[in-house]
């Protein structure tokens, strides 16, 4: 399999939002419906708005497999405003939105490329901080991820009643 990074646009926000689909169906099928429900998150008028507003804000990055559009990253100067609580770091950053993948593809890598990117991204822009937040609840899978992309445990936060977060950063 090919994998080619390019810019996203406007026209990949449908794809976009099947990416997280594709999550959501895949999460709900094992039980693990804590992290983004088990409702198609494309049915989600603030997902949706989430998706574009971060677009506007940053640059997305679109992973394809073999020219089918597979993957998908926004790079920001900040986190979410859900983030706003916690300190700033003090020193320009970019941030990571929506990493997400189709899970047809799963296991080839997809994610790992677009993250890869990122970071040569916000080198080249001269930063040397990237950061992200994930769930961090049930077994932090997710936290492993992150941490076996080259990222280290920072913050922790609950958002809403007892959704746990872990933000995650990594020195370029």
């Amino acid at each position: 399999m090919e994998i080619t990074i390019r810019e996203g646009g406007p026209a990949d926000v449908p794809a976009i939002l099947g990416m997280l689909d594709s999550c959501v169906e895949w999460l709900a099928a094992q039980g693990r419906t804590e992290q983004w429900g088990s409702e198609p998150l494309s049915q989600h008028e603030r997902t949706v708005e989430s998706v574009v507003g971060y677009m506007d804000e940053g640059i997305t990055y679109i992973a394809e497999a073999d020219g089918v559009p597979a993957a998908t990253l926004t790079l920001t100067d900040a986190p979410g405003a859900y983030l706003s609580h916690l300190a700033p770091p003090g020193e320009p950053e970019r941030y990571i939105h929506w990493l997400a993948s189709d899970r047809r593809h799963k296991g080839h890598g997809l994610g790992s490329a677009l993250l890869a990117h990122a970071a040569e991204e916000t080198r080249r822009a001269g930063i040397t901080l990237l950061r992200v937040d994930c769930y961090a609840g049930r077994d932090g899978r997710l936290v492993r991820y992150y941490e076996d992309n080259g990222f280290t445990r920072t913050e922790t936060y609950v958002s809403g009643s007892d959704w746990r977060g872990q933000v995650l950063a990594r020195r370029l």
